[in-house]
């Protein structure tokens, strides 16, 4: 399989087949998980560069708004085991210690990246997502679903700790008793119901998709960039401060809005009564 080195442009991961896609147009950097055959099970290269890929989003200032999806049937279907330190686990000279720093730059990084991009993310889970494969998608601002789509985990199967964030996310999205449900006791979750406990933004036919995440993505694109990547640092932090550290960084972040073009085009829309026309800067 051909590696991708993280200095090149992310149009030039477009030309790697079978690793990672990411294409860039109207704004949004589109980054498709191309591993079909094996329902995108991410491979140690396949990781390194989706983690390249969304690093090259972030600092792209044309890109203001990533879709992350998966080719074939499947969204991702976790780590690819055979590319795993936990397979060797029990083998002789085996390091315990090389799973922790495995994860620490491989999955976890993954998650980290988008979930602490400054860009408005939108996952389309086109199908199956297992374990780090649904931590992944969850990792998104906005996530997408359709009948099909089934979140699933395999941790307690294999006799694994949950990892990828999942412990971070989870209890955040759907509670505390129901998370431990989906990794304790391996419940899946299908297709509306990842909506109604909290996992996803929206469900719709299968064939709706990706031109409904396309069309969200194209929204978010559209909108104030910096205003909204600091609206989403205030959110996501929500669960780990106080009111008044909540409130002091409310004002900081509101400050440097201000700085931003987009809001002086968003208060002379407002007056002269006509739709923004934000350029992200």
């Amino acid at each position: 399989m051909t590696r991708v080195l993280h200095i090149l442009p992310l149009r030039a991961l477009s030309n790697v087949p079978n690793v990672i896609r990411a294409e860039k147009s109207d704004n949004v950097a589109t980054i498709t998980l191309d591993r079909p055959e094996a329902k995108n099970a991410l491979t140690v290269e396949m990781r390194d560069d989706l983690v390249a890929a969304i690093r090259d989003a972030r600092s792209d200032p044309d890109v203001r708004a990533v879709l992350l999806t998966g080719a074939g049937d499947a969204f991702c279907a976790g780590m690819d085991l055979r590319a795993s330190t936990v397979a060797q686990a029990g083998g002789e000279g085996f390091n315990t210690r090389s799973t922790s720093e495995a994860l620490r730059i491989g999955v976890q990084a993954v998650v980290r990246e988008l979930w602490e991009l400054d860009k408005p993310t939108v996952a389309a889970v086109n199908g199956t997502a297992v374990g780090p494969g649904a931590h992944i998608a969850l990792a998104c601002d906005f996530v997408l679903v359709h009948d099909e789509t089934r979140f699933a985990w395999t941790f307690a199967r294999w006799g694994l700790v949950v990892d990828a964030g999942g412990a971070y996310l989870l209890p955040r999205l759907v509670g505390l008793p129901r998370a431990k449900a989906m990794v304790m006791l391996g419940e899946n979750v299908k297709g509306a119901e990842a909506v109604d406990l909290g996992l996803a933004y929206k469900c719709v036919r299968a064939d709706e998709l990706r031109p409904e995440a396309d069309a969200l993505a194209a929204r978010l694109a559209a909108g104030p960039t910096r205003s909204l990547g600091l609206s989403k640092q205030l959110l996501n932090r929500t669960f780990e401060t106080y009111l008044a550290s909540s409130l002091e960084l409310e004002g900081q972040f509101q400050s440097l809005a201000t700085t931003s073009s987009d809001l002086a085009e968003g208060m002379a829309a407002f007056r002269e009564k006509r739709d923004p026309k934000f350029t992200g800067r």
